[in-house]
């Protein structure tokens, strides 16, 4: 009798869990992908010049029906706006053509998406002192100031210190990083001596330089990958009057993180510099390069 009741209780404790879940009901709401995308771009000088002042700063402002927050990409960079609202400082000089995605997103990640394309001028004559510094007047080898703490490190994106992460002198020995070697040419030219390999975020080398090689990063996502010794170009800019240091393709502070290769110039003397540049992540990286 009682394994009867123990059943017949079981039983209905089962069959009530299962009704009460049955009742309730979530709702999302109608799913709707933002429509009626717009971007509104203004070159700072462009009443003067249809390229602007030659200063590169571009401001975009972006409407849609039914968006919550908009994500801003160029170059394989995301930055985020609830507003709608950007402001791109480009560095290359000359007049160059800019290619900027904006995303709208919408309920449950419902998204709209439209590029704009923006020629751009931006004039800049780097100070003598800083050629003759990089390029020695015709050219200078540099390498990572690997007995320095702090030679490497990474803060938030909107900081200006490693203030998560500052290297201990030899902090990655054995990496591939040490052995780097970084020459500037006064004609514009850049070649990187990597010895046969390089390390950094996995994620961004595999996007950048050719997938993931069958490695899989530690922890940090963090590898070293193997990359030939390789040549391109570089130049000098001041947006916003900051000293910046910018690639041509994947020229890179031998710690590679992607993003668009440009390096602010935070610190310089006669024989050092140091760097900061925006990852792929969105985070902040940082370097001390020592002439070699």
């Amino acid at each position: 009798m009682m394994k009867n009741i123990k059943y017949i209780l079981g039983l209905f404790l089962t069959l009530a869990f299962f009704a009460s879940c049955e009742e309730e009901t979530f709702e999302f709401g109608d799913i709707i992908a933002p429509s009626n995308l717009q971007i509104t771009t203004e070159i700072v000088g462009q009443d003067i010049n249809p390229t602007g002042d030659g200063s590169g700063v571009v401001h975009l402002n972006v409407k849609a029906d039914n968006a919550i927050t908009y994500k801003f990409v160029y170059n394989g960079t995301e930055k985020t706006s609830a507003s709608g609202e950007m402001t791109y400082s480009f560095g290359t000089t000359g007049t160059e053509t800019y290619t900027i995605t904006v995303v709208a997103f919408g309920t449950a990640g419902a998204s709209s998406s439209a590029s704009v394309q923006l020629d751009v001028l931006v004039l800049y004559e780097p100070p003598a002192d800083l050629l003759t510094m990089l390029t020695a007047d015709s050219s200078r080898t540099w390498r990572i100031k690997a007995e320095a703490t702090g030679h490497f490190g990474v803060g938030p994106g909107d900081g200006f210190e490693p203030i998560w992460w500052s290297a201990a002198p030899y902090d990655k020995e054995g990496f591939g990083a040490y052995d780097d070697a970084f020459e500037f040419n006064v004609d514009g030219t850049f070649s990187h001596t990597t010895n046969g390999d390089t390390f950094g975020k996995l994620p961004a080398m595999a996007a950048d330089l050719g997938g993931d090689q069958g490695l899989v990063g530690d922890s940090n996502d963090e590898a070293v990958y193997a990359l030939d010794n390789y040549e391109e170009g570089w130049s000098l800019s001041a947006p916003n009057g900051q000293e910046t240091l910018t690639f041509s393709n994947i020229g890179y502070h031998g710690f590679y993180v992607g993003g668009d290769h440009s390096y602010m110039i935070q610190a310089r003397s006669e024989n050092e510099m140091s760097l900061r540049t925006i990852g792929a992540g969105g985070l902040a990286w940082y370097v001390i390069l020592i002439a070699d």
